[in-house]
């Protein structure tokens, strides 16, 4: 064998100084990447972001624009062939029915509608910065008939636009009530667990007192007290803020103990005797110790943090219309005519659950590429 050529103990010896000395952020990452089924999910989640950071690029029309005259229509499916690759939908045309009066709609394979990527409509903010016209998908003739990927909803108003820019409001709201409830969590956790004493006591009362209490009828009474006159900005906030003020007490738990732990250690010990501060000891020097089961813990509360929102606004306590989110769009489904017309109103809850389970699977990856004895 030849003397340049690395031999097996060596390249173990190599990788074995490299896990060595690595940081803890890539030896998550290392684990991580062996969980295939997290890596996906990941992906779909990502997708989802986008989604929700730009759903004006996704959408193809207005999502608060009504149409009297087109409501219930089924959604059109968008062909890409058509004797060579080709990109349009058949256009579909309404027939009242002479004995039941109900509107019966008809796809109509003789009369086509051209559609082209990156193509003009209408005008929608990026980011809430500037505004654009530019579309994913659009008409080649803006005079042409819409077509609506998942239908419309009874008075007439594109599903596949709303489920997007629903997409923006719910995950927006799971996010930003698991940044509040993390930052209480892990600021009250870490103060009962580093100081202990009398304050430990009061911290530990408090939170068996919430937890005490169930949760469901909390968020209905806090949600139901809302007044009715308040806009669509004020209830967005409110409800993120009565989510994230109940679930925070799991997080405070576990950084409790964690931090029970950790004041003994020597690193700590050592901060002390050099005179750093309590607030640096605690944010430079504890916290950071367990930032990637954080991480993972987060990534677990997102979902639940979804489905609250989207059940309190599909029993009409959370968000209310106009607004648009998931559970706002499930409101159509609660009336079973409207789900034997229209069967694909229920789709944005087909969203909720790929979400979900995409999150909680992306999560469960986490917490094993996290965990130090795995």
């Amino acid at each position: 064998m030849d003397s340049h050529t690395p031999s097996a103990d060596q390249y173990f010896r190599e990788e074995a100084d490299a896990i060595a000395i690595a940081p803890n952020w890539k030896l998550v990452w290392w684990r991580f990447k062996k969980h295939k089924l997290a890596m996906v999910s990941g992906i779909i989640v990502m997708f989802i972001v986008i989604i929700a950071a730009f759903p004006g690029f996704f959408s193809t029309q207005d999502p608060s624009e009504s149409r009297t005259r087109g409501s219930f229509i089924p959604p059109q499916a968008i062909q890409f062939w058509d004797n060579g690759p080709a990109l349009f939908a058949y256009a579909i045309e309404g027939k009242r029915n002479p004995r039941t009066l109900k509107m019966e709609w008809v796809t109509s394979e003789t009369k086509k509608i051209p559609l082209r990527l990156f193509g003009t409509g209408y005008e929608w903010e990026v980011l809430g910065l500037f505004k654009t016209n530019i579309h994913l998908l659009a008409l080649v003739n803006p005079d042409d008939q819409p077509v609506h990927i998942l239908g419309t909803d009874r008075l007439g108003r594109d599903q596949w636009s709303r489920v997007l820019h629903g997409t923006q409001v719910s995950l927006s709201i799971g996010l930003l009530a698991v940044f509040l409830s993390t930052i209480i969590g892990i600021l009250l956790g870490g103060i009962s667990g580093y100081f202990g004493g009398w304050v430990d006591m009061f911290i530990q009362r408090l939170i068996e007192l919430l937890q005490s209490i169930p949760p469901i009828p909390i968020w209905l009474a806090l949600s139901a007290s809302l007044p009715r006159t308040w806009s669509v900005t004020q209830g967005y906030i409110a409800i993120t803020a009565i989510l994230a003020l109940i679930t925070w007490t799991g997080l405070a738990r576990e950084v409790r103990g964690r931090f029970l732990v950790l004041r003994e250690e020597d690193f700590v010990v050592a901060a002390k005797l050099s005179g750093c501060s309590q607030l640096r000891i605690v944010f430079r020097h504890m916290v950071p110790t367990m930032s990637s089961h954080i991480i993972a813990a987060v990534t677990l509360a997102i979902p639940v943090m979804i489905i609250n929102e989207t059940f309190l606004s599909f029993l009409g306590l959370g968000l209310r219309p106009p607004a648009i989110s998931w559970g706002v769009l499930l409101q159509e489904a609660q009336n079973l005519q409207s789900v034997a017309l229209a069967p694909w109103l229920m789709l944005p809850g087909v969203a909720v659950i790929i979400t979900v389970i995409a999150l909680n699977i992306l999560g469960d990856g986490l917490r094993d590429a996290a965990d130090p004895y795995h």
